[in-house]
């Protein structure tokens, strides 16, 4: 009887936990753990270091700076534009459109987000840029907009700390596993027991080393932007972007009001554009007044509009008598510090360094530089005029030269390699090639050349006579000894 009823027991037991496992689980009352940004935590440091340093570009130092010399470059007033107006307007557009760029990539992350209106970051941002609405409070104030950037600099460092570690993990990883092979490889060829012993030492230390490397990485990931969720990566992203574009428009002046969680005004010698009163509407954060564009070719009664990106845009896209409209900036840009190392050392270029020289030249400069040298003569060696020509070529370079190495590291930063890496220099699109009128250029570059030409063929004249002279000198002291 007693053994019925513990089997009875049992058998209650036994049903009723299999029931409970059957049966659904109710839903927690606990907070889901929000899944963390993992691997996307490089990419999304590369765009924080890009924000900060658009923020940092923003400052009253750095806007007096681009007012008083970035504009005011003598090659960039020569060859680009002396409309001061127009060159702020691209300095502006240039740094819209850094931004557009950067938040095309967090409108990606964002729909990975819990938060409803960060997931709405795209149609916020385009309601905020187009009218001025920000409903949902993500401009920040000066301050706060500075603590974020200080919060988003130690992410940065962590997450590039975590993928130096990250890689040195791997290095140990590679390291172990050559180690061990190695081991059993000399089991089988029966090496003496001292070798396998120091090959045993260095394994034990070698995953003594990959356990303290684990053990950093992991808690660099806890520390890092690794370990962080899509929201709170995305909101520091999001909040970043809506008050460096409302620093923006305040800095230049776009619209007719300024956005009150900022600073109203800035140092008399930083405002580009000084803001007008304040005038904000009902959500109280930024007005920027009419910023759509109707086209005059419409076909029916509804009106075209642009947002104000997309009309930016089409600013920053350069006219179609500039270099960058014919793709020929980077490579004139090589072309003038080929010609500018040349000119510092005439007398080292040799006709080969003059054919490849010759071979990077364009038609139309070909055609140009025939033109001048039509008719020139064959000798220089004239040291009044090769002085002169000298200094033209000097002065030419004092305003050309600048322009030709900005466009190198502009093209550097931006490349596929360094795209996710912090800019280096403060260089603008306009202190580039880019939007330098070609014609004006290639005048330049002809120019350079002639002059190149003459000093290559002075040094040459020169260099000739002297051995000329050096051999006569030793053909005279080498007379025979009955000479008389």
């Amino acid at each position: 009887m007693a053994l019925e009823t513990w089997l009875v027991k049992v058998k209650k037991t036994i049903s009723s936990s299999f029931a409970a496992s059957a049966a659904p689980k109710p839903k927690s009352s606990a907070v889901i753990k929000k899944s963390n940004v993992g691997v996307l935590a490089f990419e999304i440091a590369g765009l924080m270091s890009k924000l900060i340093h658009l923020w940092q570009s923003l400052s009253d130092k750095n806007i007096a700076r681009l007012r008083n010399e970035s504009i005011s470059l003598e090659g960039v007033r020569k060859i680009v534009s002396n409309d001061e107006d127009f060159l702020l307007g691209l300095a502006c557009a240039e740094m819209l459109e850094n931004l557009r760029q950067i938040s095309k990539s967090v409108s990606r992350l964002s729909k990975k987000c819990e938060d409803s209106n960060l997931r709405s970051f795209e149609r916020f941002l385009d309601e905020f840029s187009n009218t001025g609405r920000d409903c949902h409070n993500f401009v920040l104030s000066w301050k706060d907009m500075e603590m974020k950037i200080k919060k988003m600099d130690q992410y940065v460092t962590v997450t590039a700390t975590l993928h130096r570690e990250m890689d040195e993990l791997l290095v140990i990883e590679n390291q172990l596993r050559k180690s061990q092979v190695a081991k059993e490889s000399s089991y089988h060829h029966h090496e003496q027991g001292s070798t396998n012993k120091n090959k045993e030492q260095k394994i034990i230390e070698l995953q003594q080393k990959l356990l303290w490397q684990r053990q950093e990485v992991k808690y660099l990931k806890e520390r890092s932007l690794w370990g962080r969720s899509y929201d709170t990566a995305t909101k520091l992203l999001a909040t970043s972007i809506f008050t460096s574009l409302a620093r923006i428009k305040l800095v230049f002046g776009i619209g007719h009001g300024y956005p009150t969680s900022l600073p109203r005004s800035l140092s008399a010698s930083a405002t580009v554009y000084p803001s007008s009163d304040p005038h904000p509407n009902s959500c109280g954060n930024f007005v920027s007044g009419p910023l759509v564009m109707k086209s005059p070719n419409l076909q029916d009664s509804k009106s075209n509009q642009v947002g104000f990106f997309e009309l930016n845009s089409k600013f920053v896209k350069p006219a179609l008598d500039t270099l960058g409209s014919a793709a020929l900036s980077l490579h004139y840009a090589n072309l003038i510090i080929v010609i500018e190392k040349m000119i510092r050392s005439p007398q080292l270029v040799g006709a080969d360094a003059k054919d490849d020289l010759y071979s990077m030249l364009p038609n139309s400069i070909r055609s140009a530089l025939r033109a001048r040298l039509k008719g020139v003569g064959f000798s220089a060696s004239d040291p009044f005029l090769a002085g002169e020509w000298r200094d033209a070529l000097q002065k030419i370079l004092g305003w050309l030269s600048p322009l030709a190495h900005n466009t190198i590291k502009w093209q550097n930063e931006r490349s596929y390699e360094h795209q996710n890496l912090l800019p280096k220099t403060n260089v603008l699109q306009l202190q580039t090639l880019h939007f330098a009128n070609q014609e004006k250029t290639e005048a330049a570059i002809t120019e350079l050349l002639v002059g190149l030409n003459y000093i290559w063929r002075f040094e040459r004249e020169m260099s000739a006579k002297a051995l000329f002279e050096c051999a006569n000198l030793n053909g005279f002291l080498n007379l025979p000894k009955n000479f008389s």
